[in-house]
This record gives C-alpha cells, structure tokens and sequence, in this order.
C-alpha cells in the first residue's frame, strides 16, 4: 500500500491514460488485473474522432502511434466514469485536455460529477495539433493551465509532460507553481517510419508518438532531473514492462509508475509487476521510501 497526492494504492503500478481507458467497463477490468489505479483515455471539450488510419504500428522496440486524441467528450463520457467509480476498487484519475485554461477547467468541471478521485493535464500529446505538446511546451501556458485547474478544484491535480522539450525540468516548475499536487513523466517521444518500398509514411498523420522498451532511457533521465528539482511527487511512465522497469524508474525518483505499451503483452503486467516490486523489497529489507529516488543519494 502506498499513498500518493492523499490518495491511497494497493500498489504502484497504475494504467496509464489512453491504454484500455475508454469504458468503465475497460477500467473495471484493468483493475481487477491487479492495477494500483487506473486513468481514463483523455476526454476533451469537444468530440474528436482522431486521425485517420493506419494510426498505430508495432517496430518490434516500442510502438508508434498517432491516435489524435478521439473521444467522445466529456458530457458522455460522464457516464463510463461514473460507472468505473462505482466498481473498480482502485482510485480513477480522468485525464483531460483542451486548448487553453478555459477548456481545461470545462471538461474538469463536466465530470466533476462522476466523481473521478484526481485529474491528470494532458499537455503532451505529441500528434494533436492545438492541443498535448503543442501548449506543453510553453512553461506560462502550462502554469497558467494548472492554475486553473487546481483552483476550480479540490482534487489532486497531476500534470503530465511531454519530453519533446530542451528543459522538461522548467516545465516542471512551472506546474508546481501552477499548483500541481503531483508530475506524470513522460508522454510519448515524437518520431516517424517511412515505407521504403513506396516512399510514403506508414502513418496516416504522418508521424506520432514512440512508445515501449525504447524510450524507457528517455523517461528515466527526466524522472531523474525532475526529481533533483521538483518538491511534489513524480510519476513515472514510459517504458515499464517489468518488475525491474518499475524499480530502476522508482530509483530515478518516482513515487509509482504508470504501465501503458506493456498491455500489448498481456494484462497481467499490473499483478507481475506489483509482486515483483514487492518481492524485491523483502529480500532487501527495504520500504518503497528506501526506493525512490535511491541513485539520488547514490550520487
């Protein structure tokens, strides 16, 4: 059991936004898999059906994908959250987007009903344009967002960022001045895959998001820096896909991990991972508090 932002998990080893989060039902499931907590797919103000396909290809290293953030917006959506509330036994963080303060603090409001336990800021979708990265980048324009958030709220406010910055630890900062109870690190690396044989992108956007074993370093290195840096918690994602994944992004300082690419492989990634971290800390004789941020204080 660990607590973070005052909300209480069974384990670390939470879902991440846009994997299996689409229905209550879905939620439901992951949860009963073994996850500490799960986030819903990111709910906008508007419906949006996303880019066209193919919008998703396996490298055989990670995943790229360009989904475009469809969903169905937050007045139906209400519905799926609700119904994840009611039985999915772990906490339920809705992940939202917008393009500006005013529609973040919209669709928070729109499903403050429903009763979700924390909100996750999306403003790192790489491929969305007008939305994600495209406003994550700008430290006022992510403040001034989470300003908004956090002050039309008392729910925990989670941030999550893009890496597709030069400095992700000034937008760090910049959260935490905004109000952010805690950090989501990392969103998707931007990257592409070109057809050899006919010239042609394989993505119908074009490029998108890198996702899996491959950006794992990436994500490590900005849990790492943020940390060093930053005196709200840290959640850790990208690249998670084993017990020892969990461990080492915990050692560069997060407090949990989210799991999202790892599904593909089956879903009992949550239970696998939970028991691994836990069976490694009763062989070192160690709390989670012993973990994070270790190589820190390895320095």
């Amino acid at each position: 059991m660990i607590e973070i932002t005052g909300l209480r998990l069974r384990n670390p080893a939470m879902l991440a936004a846009g994997i299996m989060g689409t229905t209550g039902a879905s939620l439901i499931r992951v949860a009963k898999e073994g996850a500490g907590a799960v986030v819903t797919k990111s709910i906008g103000p508007h419906p949006k059906e996303g880019h066209k396909n193919p919008g998703m290809i396996n490298l055989g290293y990670g995943f790229l994908n360009a989904m475009g953030l469809p969903n169905p917006s937050y007045p139906d959506f209400s519905y799926e959250l609700a119904v994840a509330k009611k039985d999915a036994g772990v906490p339920v963080i809705a992940s939202i987007f917008g393009g500006n303060a005013e529609e973040f603090t919209t669709v928070a409001e729109g499903l403050a009903d429903a009763e979700p336990d924390a909100f996750e800021l999306n403003v790192s979708c790489p491929h969305a344009q007008g939305y994600g990265a495209s406003i994550g980048c700008d430290a006022c324009a992510v403040e001034g967002i989470t300003a908004a958030v956090s002050d039309m709220t008392d729910l925990p406010v989670w941030v999550k960022l893009t890496p597709n910055v030069t400095d992700i630890v000034s937008i760090g900062e910049a959260a935490q001045r905004g109000g952010a109870d805690a950090i989501v690190a990392i969103n998707t690396v931007r990257g592409m895959v070109i057809d050899i044989h006919s010239g042609y992108p394989v993505l119908g956007n074009v490029f998108g998001g890198l996702s899996g074993e491959a950006v794992k370093p990436v994500a490590i290195k900005c849990v790492y820096d943020l940390h060093s840096a930053l005196e709200i918690p840290i959640i850790g994602v990208g690249g998670i896909s084993g017990w020892e994944d969990a461990v080492e992004m915990m050692m560069a300082g997060a407090s949990a991990v989210q799991i999202g690419s790892a599904v593909y492989d089956g879903m009992d990634v949550f239970r696998n991972v939970a028991d691994g971290i836990e069976s490694f800390m009763l062989q070192k004789g160690w709390s989670p508090g012993d973990i994070v941020g270790l190589a820190h204080r390895r320095e």
